[in-house]
């Protein structure tokens, strides 16, 4: 039994990694490939039974990873984007949510002929959009960050509301059997509101006590990250322990929290919590995509896929046209957010405890919820998953341009290089703290953005959609590792870049661990591509086929392949040289390298043969 366990967990935690590789090298929604990969082990091919091979371990392990998945869905939550979503997310939380819970239970009820009873049920559990799959295409698509608050905010807040409704109109439904409806209902308002008031207590108190203890140095370093990881799970389970379901709504609060009180050891914490979330994500994929067994899936029928089809296209936009009329909110907004809303973890979760539960209360017509859920899921993650980019391209409300470059550091090279990048069709943007510097950027056209990069405000202003690439060229060579530290989880440790530091080889260069990869070259200091500036060099595009490679007083700097993909050159980084495509060359003038009497006897030998030669050729000349 033990070794049953091991194998089909670390076989979950194996398939849900390459899952995940997969979906990126595919360039899909990894979800996708994760729901094929449970479907193969489970119904397909019948390799496992998570649910037999754990037994009463399963459903409290998936409610743990489920409240962890949340917390830092939380974590996600910045108040100060209320600022520009506005009403919108208000409306998508409070009047969207009951609407879709209305729509949903009618198609169940007309459409899968399901019984008023499990039909409203069924409602309830599809009010959940996942931000578990919410958030990863978020980042795929590159939204606005208006579309994308809306997105985000309805997910990861009507997560545990969805899933508190579900629990209760289950627990109702199942105590209404052996009691009278008034007392289920007494019974249940006491136990949510005391399990919920507590959670949510908690979640909003126990932030503040921990921000207490780290600014008084009561706790270490290495300590952080688990006290706050221990804080979200007490927090849950303080809920859960009296009404099932009230703890997500306490773990959702106490990330929102965390997030919007300044906690220092916040930023550990969550590039800790962003992988342990995408294990999780993965495995609770695999194991209730899995544990549906075949008669479920031979349960399939034109009803519900009229009903799935009905959800999609009827249910949830109409309800957000409805929420969101007299709103501040645009028809494309309203277009992407009417159509997108997938479902994840949380509803598969739900759907099949509420199925079992169901049908040992006595419920004819309970076998019907697991699979029709499942339909949704699928279908929406299928549908939405593919759909969002380009749908959101073609409304105008995300990037469709080339993956750019952020420049941190305005000078005379950086500028040159900006222009030659910009006049390729490249997105640039330059950022410095100071005005005087960026005035000859403003002046050759660049857009530019004054602020601290580091600061609060510069991570509210700063919008990387367009930028895959950043490239940190101050003088500081510590500032510049900083900076690459800090946005290599967000944009890949592979796409940021620092100039070469003063002392880049030996005792004294940086770990790489510390700082961004160099840029150029390794001897391409800051100093010495200013020298090179003031001396005439100039950056080209040249076609990478015309390109001799071994030309000593050029460097290319950069590459723009024919599909568009741009990357920064750097020595740290084997590749072959670029056989198509543009390249960006930064060219030294000949002056400029030779030493000062070889300079002036070639000026002395040009001014003699200008001074020879007829004036005709001159001209010509």
């Amino acid at each position: 039994m033990e070794d049953t366990i091991l194998l089909l967990v670390v076989g979950v935690a194996v398939a849900g990694v390459f899952g995940q590789w997969l979906g990126w090298r595919l360039k899909l929604p990894a979800i996708i490939p994760l729901l094929v990969i449970g479907a193969i082990a489970g119904p397909i091919a019948g390799i496992v039974k998570p649910s037999v091979a754990l037994g009463e371990v399963m459903r409290p392990a998936i409610g743990m990873a489920v409240a962890i998945i949340v917390f830092e869905g939380g974590l996600n939550l910045n108040l100060r984007e209320l600022r520009s979503a506005g009403s919108g997310v208000l409306r998508l939380v409070a009047v969207a949510l009951p609407l879709n819970w209305l729509f949903g239970t009618l198609a169940a009820h007309f459409v899968a002929g399901m019984s008023w009873q499990v039909s409203i049920l069924v409602g309830a559990i599809l009010v959940v959009t996942g931000p578990t799959v919410i958030m990863p295409l978020l980042r795929q698509a590159k939204l606005e960050p208006r579309s994308a608050a809306f997105l985000k905010w309805e997910a990861i807040v009507n997560d545990p509301i969805g899933a508190t409704i579900t629990l209760l109109v289950l627990s109702f439904l199942t105590l209404s059997t052996t009691m009278s409806n008034t007392d289920a209902v007494l019974q249940l308002a006491w136990r949510t509101l005391l399990g919920g008031g507590i959670a949510a207590a908690l979640g909003l108190a126990v932030p503040f006590g921990i921000r207490t203890l780290f600014r008084r140095d009561l706790a270490p370093e290495y300590l952080k990250t688990p006290i706050l990881l221990a804080g979200a799970l007490g927090v849950y389970a303080a809920g859960e322990a009296i009404q099932p379901e009230t703890g997500l709504v306490g773990a959702t609060l106490f990330g929102v929290v965390l997030a919007n009180i300044d906690v220092t050891g916040l930023q550990e914490l969550r590039r800790f919590k962003e992988s342990l979330t995408v294990f999780l994500v993965s495995g609770l994929f695999i194991l209730l995509t899995a544990n549906i067994d075949r008669q479920t899936v031979m349960m399939l029928s034109w009803p519900i896929a009229a009903t799935t089809l009905a959800i999609l296209f009827v249910a949830r936009p109409l309800a957000i046209g409805l929420a969101t009329l007299g709103a501040k909110v645009s028809w494309s907004e309203r277009l992407l957010v009417g159509w997108i809303g997938p479902r994840g973890v949380v509803a598969a979760a739900i759907a099949g405890v509420a199925g079992e539960r169901l049908a040992k209360a006595g419920y004819p017509d309970a076998n019907l919820v697991l699979p029709l859920v499942f339909a949704v899921i699928a279908s929406t993650v299928l549908l939405h998953g593919l759909s969002l980019a380009p749908l959101a391209r073609r409304l105008k409300l995300a990037s469709g341009g080339r993956g750019g470059v952020l420049i941190v550091g305005a000078s005379a090279w950086t500028i040159g290089l900006g222009e030659a990048l910009r006049g390729a069709g490249i997105p640039v943007l330059l950022v410095d703290r100071s005005a005087n510097a960026l005035r000859a950027a403003r002046l050759a056209g660049l857009q530019t953005l004054r602020v601290e990069i580091l600061s609060v405000i510069g991570e509210e202003v700063v919008d990387l959609r367009d930028y895959e690439h950043l490239l940190a060229a101050t003088p500081d060579d510590a500032y510049n590792a900083l900076v690459c530290t800090r946005f290599a989880p967000e944009l890949g440790r592979e796409r940021v870049y620092q100039i070469a530091p003063d002392d880049s080889t030996g005792r004294y260069a940086s770990a790489r661990e510390w700082r961004g990869k160099i840029a150029v070259a390794m001897d391409m200091a800051h100093a010495r591509l200013s020298d090179l500036m003031q001396a005439g060099a100039s950056f080209l595009v040249e076609p990478a086929d015309q390109r001799s490679g071994d030309d000593e007083h050029s460097w290319v700097v950069a590459t723009i392949a024919t599909n568009g993909d741009f990357t920064l050159v750097s020595p740290e980084q084997e590749a072959p040289p670029p056989t198509d495509g543009l390249v960006v060359v930064l060219h030294q003038p000949v002056l400029a390298v030779e030493p000062v009497h070889r300079k002036r006897r070639l000026i002395t030998l040009l001014t003699s043969r200008l001074r020879s030669a007829p004036l005709e050729q001159k001209r010509g000349a």
